[in-house]
């Protein structure tokens, strides 16, 4: 029997499996890092094992739930909303992923065709070799969704004095900063459409944009009431772009073993020599492949958002991305310095003074020692049994 789901439901069913496969793959992943040592090694395998098995089994329980019986559906509408645009550079990469997608399904289609006991080894075994498909239909759920929300019809768009008096109106209104854009994206036109709010006399009315808001030549395509109308009736977003082609939402992360600012933090509060200290310091500014400090973590989070940035190809984009290169380049200067007083730290072989006792953990130490200043006399046996322990080496 054909199946005849409308494309909002088909739209729906394709929500509902990326929202239940987020939720299971986070608490897969959550209950993996409890099982991980500071180094990134696995310390219970059967745990680990049990944990992949669940998350495996209850994908699939999702897939079946929500898709199994649509997915031909949903690629055939898919396809026939690229097949109603206006023609793009970036439609064959589209259908390239719809191809993919009905690859998978007809892999999830003939493992499912075998029945298995519930709990059995070889159900365990036909999830896990589901698992793969089944994270590409959710990996690239926004793209299904999009594509086939293309067949919903948006409202009329305005046109001739009406469209002009509401461009003057919300360009002097972006002229005064009570424009506040929220949502934007892309249609299957090319325009770069934007929600925003007009404020006007304390009440604000969400108006339906096209174009670059840091150019001149904007314009009001409509307005609405809430924010709900403006996304049904505005023109449906195609699906948007990604940073790095080849990324995915969901592909397993090697675990790098990485020291946090906290602990290095609690290293410099312990440490009694200089040399404790110059290695903190030249931990936190390494910038090799292997274990990268904290400081190239942070660089490299700094320079892919300038990448990001630029992608996004509007003014205000290529602003942003100037300044966070330009913070980039600071904190490149930054490792630099902290790596060489590091190594001026190291080179200085210090210790610190005596008189900086630790405080007893259950004897009250009176107020007035903690705050008495350094004697120049000559230090005096401290007994205390925290005193006595040997400074920890790094």
């Amino acid at each position: 029997m054909p199946d005849t789901t409308a494309p909002s439901d088909l739209a729906a069913h394709v929500r509902g499996y990326a929202v239940r496969f987020s939720v299971i793959h986070l608490k897969c992943e959550t209950t993996l890092d409890t099982l991980r040592s500071r180094h990134g090694t696995i310390t219970d395998p059967p745990a680990a094992t049990t944990a992949r098995a669940e998350r495996n089994r209850d994908a699939a329980a999702a897939f079946t739930e929500h898709l199994l019986p649509h997915t031909q559906t949903l690629l055939a509408t898919a396809r026939s909303a690229i097949d109603s645009m206006p023609p793009a550079r970036h439609h064959g990469a589209w259908l390239l992923l719809l191809d993919d997608l009905d690859h998978a399904a007809t892999h999830i289609h003939r493992i499912l065709t075998d029945t298995t006991p519930p709990g059995s080894d070889a159900a365990r075994e036909q999830h896990r070799a589901l698992w793969p498909y089944l994270t590409a239909w959710a990996e690239h759920s926004t793209i299904l969704t999009n594509l086939v929300d293309q067949h919903r019809t948006p409202a009329p768009e305005f046109t001739g004095d009406q469209q002009n008096t509401w461009t003057d109106r919300a360009q002097a209104a972006h002229e005064r900063g009570e424009l506040e854009p929220f949502e934007s994206w892309y249609d299957a036109q090319g325009r770069l459409i934007t929600l925003a709010y007009l404020i006007e006399d304390d009440t604000s009315t969400i108006l339906v944009l096209a174009g670059d808001l840091d150019q001149r030549d904007w314009q009001v395509l409509g307005r609405h009431d809430n924010e709900y109308q403006a996304g049904q009736l505005a023109p449906p977003p195609v699906p948007p772009g990604v940073l790095r082609p080849d990324g995915s939402r969901y592909q397993q992360h090697l675990a790098i073993p990485e020291v946090s600012l906290q602990e290095l933090i609690h290293d410099v509060n312990v440490a009694g020599h200089s040399g404790d200290v110059a290695e903190v310091l030249l931990t936190a500014a390494d910038d090799t492949t292997g274990a990268p400090g904290p400081l190239e973590r942070l660089g490299e989070l700094v320079r892919t958002a300038g990448q990001f940035a630029e992608a996004l190809e509007t003014r205000q984009g290529r602003h942003t991305a100037a300044r966070l290169n330009f913070v980039a380049r600071q904190l490149s200067a930054l490792t630099r310095e902290l790596f060489d007083a590091g190594e001026e730290l190291s080179s200085t072989v210090g210790v610190l003074p005596p008189h900086r006792v630790p405080r007893p953990r259950f004897v009250t130490t009176p107020e007035a020692a903690a705050t008495t200043a350094p004697s120049t006399s000559a230090p005096t046996a401290v007994t205390t049994a925290a005193a006595a322990l040997p400074v920890r080496g790094r």
